[in-house]
């Protein structure tokens, strides 16, 4: 493991958990409940691998290391199969059952009995890769017509992945905010319907309709675990998926749930600087991250309401550690399982690794020998071309 880890600078802002009541009020358990019951119905579910990487814990000093491993989700490479797809189908669901007069299942839609209606209704998405392919996969196999838009610095492979689910795929100049707001925009032109996984002044249910989805990982953890882990490390973008996970996390551990610690990107620093203030904020983003998936100006509000009653930590990293952290996963020390991952996945698991090597910021994060970390790698290699130059040390790619 190289010094790049123990050199890094990063920087960290105290959360104040308290109260839990967003977590319960926000994201509903029954609301969970239904999600899954859904999502785990659907052709190609199963439940992906948690690792334990024993001999990365160990060599950090600390306990256990659990990976969940989301590079495998419905052969879409992220967790955000899950957020996007299920948020699609409820869409559906509400606007067929106004055109018809009653009420329509979300089986139904889901078996091809609308398709008709279905066919009328244009979905549309502003996304950095992950979350539109969910999109597109999702109006794909529901028979709604797609429109996703991406920013100058989405790459082309991934832009073509969307494209082979047949969705129409529109490259503007700007950022991602840029392409959430003209998203927005011809949506309300057109009498489209936007499903976002950020939230905004008086748009709330699709996203969280996204963040339930993504329960299922929640799930899957929860049932595999004996005892709660002490920490979880949660990268994050707009908040939606550190929402999702914090609220399921408490409402199924209690007082028992682990401390949660929020990563982002330096150079996209929307949830840290929110911190600072208690509340949603937008932060300009003057320069993409390597980690694409991560690289939102906009702090969702609905998440943020969740988040800041349940971190404790908030951290920003540099991007000279994200790739060394993807090399380690896939040439893993001992008989640590082989794990390729994308650079949105290692957030988490490049910060647990400089916290264990700088005492200071140990000592912040409260890790000790006995500490049980959970990280979720919520995504795969979603571009294998990007992914080869990480590993062969491409001083471009990271």
């Amino acid at each position: 493991m190289t010094t790049v880890f123990e050199n890094a600078t990063i920087a960290h802002v105290s959360g104040r958990p308290h109260s839990h009541q967003a977590a319960l009020e926000i994201l509903p358990p029954e609301g969970f409940a239904t999600a899954i019951a859904e999502i785990t119905q659907w052709d190609g579910y199963a439940p992906t691998s948690l690792f334990s990487l024993k001999a990365l814990a160990a060599s950090l000093t600390l306990s256990e290391i659990l990976y969940k491993d989301e590079g495998s989700r419905f052969g879409l490479g992220s967790f955000k199969a899950l957020g996007g797809a299920y948020a699609a189908l409820r869409v559906l669901q509400k606007q067929i059952s106004l055109s018809l007069g009653h009420d329509v299942s979300l089986k139904d839609i889901r078996t091809g009995k609308h398709t008709k209606e279905a066919a009328e209704i244009t979905l549309v998405s502003a996304t950095d890769g992950n979350h539109g392919r969910s999109l597109a996969w999702g109006c794909q196999r529901f028979g709604a017509p797609c429109r996703i838009y991406i920013h100058a610095e989405v790459s082309e492979g991934r832009a073509a992945a969307i494209r082979d689910l047949g969705a129409e795929v529109i490259r503007i100049k700007g950022d991602y905010d840029d392409s959430v707001e003209l998203a927005r925009r011809e949506s309300d032109e057109n009498n489209w319907f936007v499903v976002s996984d950020t939230s905004w002044p008086g748009y709330f249910e699709p996203p969280r309709d996204v963040m339930l989805g993504y329960g299922v990982m929640t799930s899957e953890i929860n049932i595999e675990l004996t005892q709660p882990p002490t920490h979880i490390f949660l990268q994050s973008g707009c908040g939606g998926f550190a929402g999702s996970i914090t609220a399921s996390l408490h409402q199924y551990w209690g007082e028992q749930a682990p401390r949660v610690v929020i990563v982002e990107p330096k150079l996209a620093p929307c949830l840290f600087e929110s911190s600072k203030v208690k509340k949603a904020l937008f932060v300009k983003i003057n320069e993409e991250s390597i980690m694409a998936g991560l690289s939102c100006g906009e702090a969702s509000e609905l998440a943020w309401d969740i988040i800041t009653e349940e971190a404790s930590d908030f951290i920003t990293i540099p991007e000279n550690i994200v790739a060394p952290t993807v090399r380690l996963l896939a040439r893993p020390e001992g008989d640590d399982p082989i794990i390729e991952a994308g650079e949105s996945a290692v957030a988490g698991l490049a910060v647990l690794i400089c916290a264990a090597k700088q005492p200071v910021l140990r000592a912040k994060l409260g890790l000790k020998n006995n500490s049980r970390v959970l990280l979720i790698g919520t995504e795969g290699v979603t571009d294998r071309e990007i992914f080869n130059k990480i590993m062969e040390g491409d001083k471009n790619a990271g």
